[in-house]
């Protein structure tokens, strides 16, 4: 696996040099599109609708346009945004796992140890073992902010990105509302029905038959000889962080925890006062 980012966890005063790799591949036959007559190669074209040529990808920019305006975003303007420079993942909060609700999920991703010591990381793994706890984190990817939950899976952690809250649509179908009568007895069987497909989860059980079935068809074609030269067909092809940081590593989380009590405390006079002022 090659390495897509790289920065640190950082909670408190607490960071912890990770590696991020995609946790997931896409295992589709790629597919492309050809011409029916003579099997050459179709290709799409970035052509501008003003002045007709096609277009490199160093001349392409990114717009914005609300129906009456069209705004130009270079990439010098997208690279001044300052979330975008942060390496940082940022530990927000703990929250019970049990909290997320599964809609949320996006994209997942494993974090590996970037330093000469792995103490950080797995003390890290462990607390969220053993308090079950997801970490939700916030950091930059690919011109992006990203809300994430920092969760454990086996020996690694791992992030997966979140989506935001008015991403996710919300349900709303009349025919729900009408009122429907069940019985006892159809409960029942509809629990018996269940019972009798109850089983241990194994996503090894599950085979992807469409793909299998293409790679089968494929073979068959090039076994039997029905292929096209590619070359005259398609024309050829085109197309630091330092571990040694963390070594007092129970001075800085002596540190956080101080840190946020103090808050907490600050947080608790300031309320107590205005209370008093209320009551005055």
């Amino acid at each position: 696996m090659r390495a897509i980012w790289k920065g640190a966890v950082a909670f408190g005063l607490v960071n912890v040099p990770v590696k991020v790799y995609s946790a997931t591949e896409d295992h589709d036959i790629s597919l492309h599109q050809v011409h029916d007559k003579d099997g050459g190669r179709i290709r799409y074209q970035r052509r501008c609708e003003v002045c007709g040529e096609v277009v490199d990808f160093k001349h392409i920019d990114k717009a914005f346009d609300d129906g009456e305006h069209t705004v130009v975003l270079t990439d010098e303007d997208l690279s001044a945004l300052p979330v975008e420079r942060s390496r940082e993942i940022e530990v927000v909060e703990f929250v019970p796992s049990d909290q997320i609700d599964p809609i949320m999920l996006d994209r997942a991703y494993f974090l590996e140890p970037d330093s000469t010591s792995t103490k950080a990381y797995v003390l890290l793994r462990r607390t969220l073992e053993e308090t079950d706890r997801t970490a939700i984190v916030q950091f930059s990817l690919r011109q992006k902010s990203r809300l994430a939950a920092l969760r454990v899976r086996g020996e690694v952690l791992m992030l997966q990105t979140l989506l935001w809250d008015d991403e996710v649509r919300e349900a709303s179908f009349p025919s729900l509302e009408e009122k429907v009568r069940i019985s006892a007895k159809e409960k029942e069987m509809s629990a018996a029905l269940v019972d009798s497909f109850s089983t241990d989860f194994d996503p090894e059980n599950f085979t992807d038959e469409y793909q299998v079935q293409l790679r089968t068809l494929i073979d068959a074609k090039i076994e039997k000889g029905d292929t096209l030269d590619t070359e005259e067909t398609f024309g050829g092809t085109r197309d630091e962080d330092d571990g040694d940081n963390v070594l007092d590593l129970m001075e800085a989380l002596r540190r956080s925890v101080e840190k946020n009590r103090e808050k907490k405390k600050a947080g608790s006079a300031k309320e107590s006062g205005s209370s008093r002022k209320k009551g005055a």
